[in-house]
């Protein structure tokens, strides 16, 4: 599995294949601006190479998809929920240096600033940073593998090692899982992803449905995650982050002046922690051992993770809540209503 966070990684850039931007990410070379064929990603310990994409959509969206660039065979992909193929705009090198990269769309609003070491992408609106995107280096790809004991050789003195690390991993339920009678087979071995997003001035949270929990979102450092997992459930509880019914992966934060959205756009089974950190902090003043209140700027943390496919994720930029709906719904489509002959 490749965690990001257990290694200071710095990137290549290889600049913009049409309306894509992709980079490089590796522990060995500092970030030169090129313009060549597209590369990858790569992370310790597994030191598989992984793709990364940014994309510019109209009506202010990004996107930004991560995949192996050579699994043994095609990672699930989310077919159809998307209504059409977006409509890319080109992003513009504006700046950069030895360590950073920043990308804007046409207009220049939006910009995206790219940081080396370590890596971490910061959306800027007018000058303000509102979304980081790594910035808790929580990044998280396990590649797809070839059964341990299928590689496995008598000859091989390391295949022994590799047998016990089978054997290991098979203990903690890695590469199967029984429920009662079933079992459930992982044949390449686990998959899950992950990443992190810090919102800044954010406090107020909304979405990921459907759950019987309060309308804004919760504080889940003390306690469970929220899930997304489609379940019929008899009797479930209220005030309780388990998954009932549906699962929408469509996140809200709103501020005054701002509101932005998170599509998560991955099927599996996944799990959303918030945390948020206050406006107000109690610190000592410097003129002796009193407690004075100090406005600090607020931020929410969210980390999602989910068991299998990609990061496949849509930043709606807003700003107003109206065009976060509006972006939302260029991706997904809106509601179907009754046909004209269904009412009387």
């Amino acid at each position: 599995s490749g965690v990001c966070s257990q290694v200071p990684l710095l990137v290549e850039v290889y600049g913009i294949e049409g309306n894509i931007f992709r980079l490089k990410i590796n522990e060995e070379t500092p970030l030169k601006p090129r313009y060549e064929v597209p590369d990858v990603l790569t992370s310790k310990p597994s030191t598989v190479p992984l793709l990364v994409e940014v994309y510019g959509i109209e009506g202010n969206i990004f996107r930004l998809k991560i995949n192996e660039e050579t699994p043994l065979k095609p990672r699930y992909e989310v077919p159809d929920v998307l209504t059409s193929k977006p409509s890319t705009v080109r992003l513009i090198s504006c700046a950069g240096d030895a360590d950073s990269l920043v990308l804007a769309d046409g207009k220049g609003d939006l910009k995206c600033h790219i940081t080396a070491n370590p890596f971490k992408i910061d959306l800027v609106s007018e000058e303000e940073v509102v979304m980081s995107i790594n910035s808790l280096g929580q990044l998280y790809f396990e590649h797809l593998q070839i059964p341990l004991k299928q590689r496995a050789t008598k000859e091989n003195k390391e295949d022994t090692s590799v047998d016990a690390s089978q054997e290991d991993q098979e203990d903690l339920g890695l590469w199967e899982e029984k429920f009662g009678k079933f079992v459930d087979v992982k044949v390449n071995g686990p998959a899950s992803i992950g990443l992190d997003f810090c919102l800044h001035g954010f406090e107020h949270l909304y979405g990921i449905p459907q759950h019987a929990e309060s309308h804004q979102l919760k504080n889940t450092s003390d306690g469970d995650a929220y899930r997304l997992y489609n379940l019929d459930v008899y009797g479930y509880k209220i005030h309780d982050k388990m998954g009932i019914y549906g699962s929408v992966p469509y996140l809200l934060a709103h501020k005054p002046g701002r509101t932005l959205g998170i599509f998560w756009l991955n099927a599996s089974e996944t799990l959303v922690e918030i945390n948020t950190e206050p406006a107000v902090k109690y610190t000592l003043t410097q003129m002796g051992p009193v407690a004075a209140k100090q406005k600090v700027r607020c931020r929410t943390d969210v980390h999602w993770m989910s068991e299998s496919g990609i990061i496949d994720v849509f930043l709606l930029t807003g700003p107003t809540p109206s065009d976060v709906f509006g972006q939302y719904s260029y991706l997904t489509g809106t509601c179907k209503g009754e046909k004209l002959q269904a009412f009387p």
